[in-house]
């Protein structure tokens, strides 16, 4: 397997750069589109002046910095978005990138729950080390060392994803049993003509109609959900750097993260778009 082969060589084995020119390309669309999102449902006006949040992150960071938060901000969200655009584009990759990195980072000083931020961040900095981001939208095959390490960083980043998230769920018996999924969805049925951003949902109706109603049978069915999330979670990693099962892999894969994705499209656009972009670098060739 060609994983170990290059971590045994001192990551010397030769791999197709191609892969990790792919993934730069996804990962900058996938950031393009993220930090456009950004400006609506309020992103804009963020710590505005005599906003909460600017009252909040005065009480965070002090007065000095908080004033230094609030000017950059709204300049920070247009120069990152360029730098994404041309990241993907192919346009000073090396540099683009460093800005887009610097331009998520800025997310951790005032988001509660930043984890799709900290993985931007771990698979951005895994891209940040390869050596050759190549250039435009051409896309060099071939076989050469300067992406190897980088590569291999992307497989140990997702493999840890997955197998740390399959861990929590092993340990959370609401989850395992079913009951998590099914009160999320009953909830969501009950309350979706009344939240103020429906799209940040996209369950089918159908799941509402049939399996939404806190019945047993409800409850058996989002247990069989629960453990085929789990075992896609735990047989991923292994399956997608293995030649033959890899097609099986990606296709599993890319139906399980369409299922999370409908839970919370814009909060799961990042993990889901850079999760399956890191598909790439399962592959040596």
């Amino acid at each position: 397997m060609w994983f170990f082969d290059a971590v045994a060589s001192g990551f010397r084995q030769p791999t197709d750069p191609g892969h990790l020119q792919w993934f730069r390309i996804i990962f900058a669309t996938v950031l393009t589109a993220r930090f456009t999102l950004a400006f609506g449902q309020g992103g804009w006006a963020r710590l505005a002046p005599g906003s909460l949040s600017a009252h909040l992150a005065e009480l965070r960071f002090g007065p000095a910095r908080a004033r230094l938060l609030l000017s950059v901000y709204r300049p920070v969200l247009i120069v990152r978005t360029a730098a994404a655009l041309a990241l993907a584009l192919g346009l000073l990759p090396r540099l683009a990138l460093l800005v887009v990195l610097a331009g998520a980072a800025m997310e951790l000083l005032y988001l509660k729950s930043p984890n799709a931020v900290r993985y931007t961040l771990l698979t951005g900095t895994a891209l940040l080390l390869a050596q050759d981001l190549g250039h435009g939208l051409v896309i060099e095959h071939g076989l050469s060392t300067a992406n190897t390490w980088a590569q291999c960083l992307l497989v140990l980043i997702t493999t840890d994803i997955y197998w740390n998230s399959a861990w929590q769920k092993l340990r959370s018996d609401q989850f395992r049993s079913g009951l998590y999924l099914a009160q999320w969805v009953h909830t969501y049925g009950q309350v979706r003509d009344r939240l103020p951003y429906r799209r940040q949902f996209a369950v089918p109706g159908f799941v509402h109609r049939h399996a939404g109603n806190l019945t047993d049978r409800d409850v058996r069915l989002w247990r069989f959900v629960a453990a085929c999330a789990i075992a896609a979670e735990i047989a991923l990693p292994p399956a997608l750097l293995i030649e033959q099962t890899m097609p099986y892999a990606v296709v599993a894969g890319i139906g399980m993260h369409a299922a999370f994705t409908c839970l919370k499209p814009r909060q799961l656009i990042t993990f889901s778009g850079l999760t399956l972009g890191t598909y790439l670098a399962f592959a040596a060739v």
